[in-house]
């Protein structure tokens, strides 16, 4: 019997495990999509090819295999970019499936042609690569796939130019491929989990920082548990690693501004700091060394050898899988054992109060007549159910989120990256619904960020994904307006202000419930009923954008001094005496 080009990659990515792919549709594709549900591949198709990619990564993140999405020709791939750009920088397994004009049409300016997208992917992938034959589909495919997981997990591109897409092959011909029996993971040396643990026994404030490398190992969070409970080492997370070890556990000491609190305010720094799958940038503090102090010992695993020493040189780098590390340290324990004063993390626990604590004296509704973003984020987190998967997105608002939010486990919350893409949210949050289906999903956003994909409120609403989308509508781009208010002076603004829009209004039209709260009471109410419900909601919150949260003033740069000129973002620019 004959197929084509469609049916054999349907049946190469069905043998490997893949059962679900996100998509939007383009006539390059179709042999390919009519074949997934023979195959037995369900199909999500979004509203924008952005979003398709960022729910193939959220996918990803959830069940820690690879997310695949689909994505037509020309302007169907080059709306993918960013997607798949944030997926390298944030090291996401996505398999990014696209098509091209036919090969024997090179050169003569057809449609959707004239670009070269393997040539544009590469940057941003760990492998990019034109399909020019039929019958190499099943082993290209494999590749892809194993490309995708191996080492540090990041995005593939595979193109299927049409006349391979719909040409014909014998179904005899084709030779599926198949998952290895067996995979093992990298492992840290003896000597390294000796000289680990000869250096977190001297410590006095040790610290661990998890982060999204301990994602797609599926023994961290049980070996990580462990290992905090037997030693008595606090647990912070970048916001990728929230979840990895419960938001209850006793050791889970919260995000890692905590441990710039206790440096910064309780004058306790750490003096051993394990960066377990999180990597030094932006997110750890850069090079001011807030986070992860300059006189600090430092101790880097990550699966990726070329993140070891970014920033700063550690005392020990570990190149290993997070699980496989924790877990050899967990079987050295009884020979060398490790404990860390008790006193140490009852300081962090109260230091994490204080942080929490710290807006406690704001009102719930300011003098302008909104509600406080503290008390709206408060108000919100408090009414989620507790099983509740969060994504946030914005460019000011997840700072009121992420120190008040838990996760109920790895991959469940979760935003904008290095890259700082605005408008992941409904990407993330059907990703992450569709992977963990009648379970409750919530995005969190700045009305800037709401603004980009609205029209995803139809693809949750077609495909039945009860997400509660919660915007936090200041009327601008908050974070750019106190910037420049900031830098420049508040009637210096430019190009920051924005409607008080009626979102929900477009989520009613786009088939979703929607609701607009003006009042810090009316949300908790809200939330509830729009979980009870099992329809996908759009509130509407009504915040005040003269409140800036503190972040912003670091985020900037903001400083008095004639030394430096603040930019907004990075480090300041020294002027030359």
């Amino acid at each position: 019997m004959r197929i084509n080009g469609g049916t054999a990659l349907a049946r190469s990515l069905a043998s490997l495990g893949v059962d679900r792919a996100f998509v939007l549709h383009g006539g390059h594709l179709d042999a390919f999509l009519v074949a997934c549900r023979d195959a037995g591949i369900g199909l999500t198709d979004t509203r924008h090819e952005n979003t398709a990619g960022q729910a193939a990564a959220a996918y990803a993140r959830v069940t820690g295999g690879v997310g695949v999405c689909a994505v037509t020709s020309g302007p169907g791939f080059t709306n993918s970019l960013t997607a798949i750009a944030d997926a390298h920088l944030d090291a996401a397994p996505v398999l990014v499936i696209s098509s091209s004009p036919p090969l024997r049409e090179a050169e003569t300016n057809v449609l959707q042609g004239g670009i070269d997208q393997v040539l544009m992917a590469a940057p941003v992938t760990k492998w990019a690569h034109r399909v020019t034959h039929v019958e190499r589909i099943p082993d290209l495919v494999d590749k892809a796939l194993r490309i995708a997981r191996s080492g540090r997990p990041g995005p593939v591109y595979l193109e299927f130019p049409i006349d391979v897409m719909f040409g014909p092959l014998d179904d005899a011909d084709i030779e599926l491929p198949r998952p290895p029996g067996l995979v093992t993971r990298p492992a840290p040396s003896p000597a390294a989990v000796d000289r680990l643990l000869e250096i977190l026994a001297g410590a006095q404030r040790p610290a661990i920082i998890v982060g999204g490398g301990a994602l797609f190992s599926p023994d961290c969070p049980r070996e990580l548990a462990a290992f905090a409970e037997r030693t008595g080492i606090p647990v912070f997370y970048g916001a990728k690693g929230n979840g990895v070890l419960p938001a209850a556990h006793p050791l889970n000491a919260g995000p890692v501004g905590v441990l710039a609190a206790a440096a910064a305010v309780a004058q306790q720094p750490p003096d051993v700091v394990v960066q377990l799958g999180a990597r030094g940038g932006i997110f750890l503090g850069g090079r001011g060394g807030a986070i992860v102090p300059h006189a600090a010992t430092l101790i880097q695993i990550d699966v990726d050898g070329a993140e070891i020493g970014r920033i700063r040189t550690p005392e020990l780098a570990v190149v290993a899988d997070t699980g496989e590390t924790v877990a050899a340290l967990n079987r050295a324990l009884d020979a060398r054992p490790v404990t860390a004063p008790p006193s140490w993390a009852e300081l962090l626990r109260e230091v994490r109060k204080g942080t929490l604590a710290r807006f406690d004296d704001a009102p719930e509704t300011t003098e302008n007549g909104f509600i406080h973003p503290h008390a709206a984020a408060r108000a919100v987190l408090g009414a989620l159910d507790p099983d509740t998967a969060i994504m946030f997105d914005g460019g000011e608002t997840p700072s009121w989120i992420i120190p008040l939010a838990a996760s109920p486990g790895p991959g469940l919350f979760g935003g904008n990256g290095y890259l700082g893409t605005l408008g992941v949210g409904p990407g993330f949050g059907i990703g992450t619904a569709v992977a963990r289906p009648g379970r409750p999903v919530a995005v969190i956003t700045g009305d800037g960020a709401a603004g980009f994909h609205l029209t995803e409120f139809d693809t949750m609403a077609r495909h039945d994904l009860p997400i509660v989308t919660v915007i936090f509508n200041n009327a601008g781009w908050g974070i750019s307006k106190h910037g420049q208010e900031l830098v420049f002076g508040a009637k210096n603004t430019t190009v920051v202000d924005l409607a008080r829009s009626a979102y929900h209004v477009v989520a009613q039209g786009l088939g979703c419930a929607g609701v607009v709260v003006t009042r810090v009471e009316e949300i908790a109410p809200a939330i509830r009923e729009a979980q009870r419900s099992g329809v996908p909601t759009c509130i509407n919150v009504m915040t005040d954008p003269e409140v800036m949260h503190p972040n912003v003033e670091r985020m900037v740069g903001f400083t008095d001094s004639e030394d430096e000129i603040a930019i907004p973002y990075y480090e300041n620019i020294p002027v030359p005496r």
